[in-house]
């Protein structure tokens, strides 16, 4: 009974700490395009990112969660530091933070689509 209790707890207190970090309730809904030379990749749970050195500063861009990013093709030997990068994304929605969740990373002409779904068409 005591392992029952313990077990539901903890898998509540996970599932709660999941919530609050992932989703994109703390994501601007108007997507940004950001172009820069990436500074350092991190492929490193719980979701892999990339700092990216832009004309206003550093910016950090959450890429997808793990397995989203390496169906999109996104590896740890993709981007190396110095590597030209646009991505399209959302902001966060603290304006004082350079902070973005991305949709898609394009580096010389590829497109790693995280959220292809998310992909807003331009007219």
């Amino acid at each position: 009974m005591r392992l029952t209790i313990a077990l539901t707890l903890a898998a509540g207190l996970t599932g709660t700490a999941a919530l609050a970090h992932h989703g994109w309730s703390w994501a601007d809904g108007e997507q940004m395009t950001l172009q820069g030379a990436v500074q350092r990749v991190s492929m490193a749970p719980p979701h892999p990112m990339i700092h990216v050195t832009a004309a206003d500063g550093v910016w950090q861009v959450d890429l997808g969660n793990p397995s989203q990013t390496q169906r999109s093709g996104f590896t740890a030997e993709t981007a190396k530091v110095g590597t030209a990068v646009t991505i399209l994304g959302n902001r966060s929605q603290d304006q004082t933070k350079r902070h973005m969740k991305a949709v898609r990373v394009t580096i010389e002409g590829r497109n790693y689509d995280m959220y292809p779904e998310r992909i807003r068409k331009t007219k």
